[in-house]
């Protein structure tokens, strides 16, 4: 929660918010588990995991959005992040805002993703006013983009991510994109496949 105490984002099941120090270990060791990282090109050590919420909370002060630590509202457990980011990567479609998503295995399988990630778009186009949002993931990461396509994303084609090692099986990304402006954004709110 935040120092106010309340979610900056709500679901039926999930709250959103700012990070804290007790997120920390929790995060290593979803970074240390091969399973969670499968699609990305090693693990993070828990000084890399610690730097990544450093960042998220910098985007969050710089923008007003970030990959949010995600809570299980029934029980208070922190399952993993999900959110919108600006990213930078030197590829055609950047400087662009990002939707994106991490949560331990634990969190596999029950809609968590995905409820959380339509929250995320509405807050994104409703509140933020963004015009379009990108998602992007290793091509083999078929349960990514299942959730990609799942909140009503469109896919738009492959590339090759300009920070994966040439000659990684992970270099070959697929993107989705949606509008602000495409039907799909009124049926976030909406369980759709």
């Amino acid at each position: 929660m935040t120092a106010s105490g309340e979610y900056l984002l709500r679901t039926a099941r999930l709250g959103l918010r700012r990070w804290k120090d007790s997120d920390q270990e929790v995060f290593a060791a979803m970074n240390l588990d091969p399973e969670v990282r499968r699609y990305f090109p090693g693990l993070a050590t828990p000084a890399e995991s610690a730097d990544s919420i450093a960042g998220f909370e910098v985007h969050f002060e710089q923008h007003g959005y970030t990959f949010y630590a995600v809570d299980v509202m029934e029980t208070g457990a922190f399952i993993g992040f999900v959110g919108l980011y600006r990213t930078t990567i030197d590829i055609w479609f950047a400087p662009c805002v990002e939707i994106g998503w991490r949560l331990g295995r634990d969190a596999w399988g029950l809609g968590y993703a995905t409820e959380a990630a339509k929250e995320c778009l509405r807050f994104g186009f409703d509140e933020l006013g963004l015009e379009r949002i990108y998602s992007f993931t290793a091509v083999a990461n078929l349960r990514s983009a299942r959730v990609m396509q799942k909140i009503g994303m469109r896919f738009v084609g492959e590339f090759d991510h300009p920070r994966v090692e040439e000659g990684s099986w992970l270099r070959r990304h697929v993107l989705y994109e949606v509008s602000g402006t495409e039907e799909v954004v009124a049926m976030v709110g909406r369980d759709h496949v």
